[in-house]
């Protein structure tokens, strides 16, 4: 196989929750993502900083970063949408911040109220205090395999956003199946097209709405990604975008990445038995299979 062992950047603290019907409550976050930690998991996106009553399963921001552990060589990341949110950010102490900058007009005004050339502004902005206050910047282009409003998105359209980002001060590129319509073939042509403008580091989000996510993140590595988002137990969804179901699950990747010669350094059964708990707490399965058919078999004795 091609290409070289990603970084997982667990997602699921916010992603994986800020769909989902049931508050979990903080106390339940925070051992959450400090077994996430004990798992092996060096990137953690612990939260977003959303308005509460646009996304009320993040109203805890500050409390969860509160109660993180803070392991030396384990980086928090913060969603953050506007430059209240970036305040928000600040204070509660968040190691990197994410900004999505939504490669269509529709779905950007829908998912923060703006079209896409003002949330270019806006992430100017706040890629240059986040800089200045030491914090790690990276820009997610979502919906950049396709719009739930628009259909089809340009490829140039997507490296037209990549290379504003870029200069607005970026440090990571993430591109996003939002919506999880994306193929092998896709991530090829997307990420290509990218690097061929651009020479951060990138990353890449994937959701499995169409099961192509897992094949898709294969794809990412060989195409030289560096990380790969995924959600403990594949819980997850945006609540701006119509039936956009789950991340790819972290146990289930890791196995992929593992057997396929890309050492995680994760413990995929670990994750595995900590989206279990969550699960309990949801009232919801876990969409992830690895909790359930466990890891390979070993041999039976005769």
């Amino acid at each position: 196989m091609t290409g070289v062992s990603p970084t997982i950047v667990e997602v699921g603290p916010r992603d994986g929750l800020q769909n989902e019907d049931v508050t979990v409550p903080s106390d339940v976050k925070i051992a959450f993502i400090s077994a996430l930690v004990d798992a092996g998991i060096t990137r953690i996106e612990a939260t977003g900083f959303a308005h509460p009553r646009l996304v009320p399963q993040l109203a805890d921001a500050e409390t969860v970063m509160a109660g993180v552990p803070r392991t030396d060589g384990v980086s928090y990341i913060g969603l953050v949408l506007n430059d209240r949110g970036l305040d928000r950010a600040l204070d509660a102490g968040v190691d990197e911040v994410n900004v999505v900058l939504v490669a269509t007009d529709t779905f950007s005004r829908r998912n923060q109220n703006m079209d896409v050339p003002t949330a270019v502004a806006s992430f100017g902005r706040i890629a240059k205090r986040a800089r200045e206050a030491g914090l790690g910047v990276s820009a997610t282009v979502g919906a950049a395999f396709g719009c739930p409003f628009e259909g089809e998105v340009a490829t140039a359209a997507v490296v037209d956003l990549v290379r504003k980002a870029a200069d607005c001060g970026a440090q990571e590129i993430a591109l996003a199946d939002t919506i999880g319509v994306g193929v092998p073939a896709d991530v090829h042509r997307l990420f290509g097209a990218v690097q061929e403008v651009c020479d951060l580091p990138v990353r890449a989000h994937f959701h499995n709405t169409r099961n192509t996510g897992y094949a898709n993140a294969v794809a990412a590595v060989e195409a030289g990604v560096g990380a790969l988002d995924a959600s403990a137990g594949g819980f997850g969804g945006c609540p701006f975008a119509p039936d956009a179901t789950g991340n790819i699950a972290t146990e289930d990747l890791v196995y992929l990445l593992e057997r396929s010669g890309w050492p995680t350094g994760v413990d995929g059964v670990a994750v595995a038995r900590t989206a279990r708990t969550l699960s309990g707490h949801l009232g919801t399965p876990v969409p992830g299979q690895l909790g359930r058919a466990g890891g390979f078999p070993s041999p039976v004795a005769s």
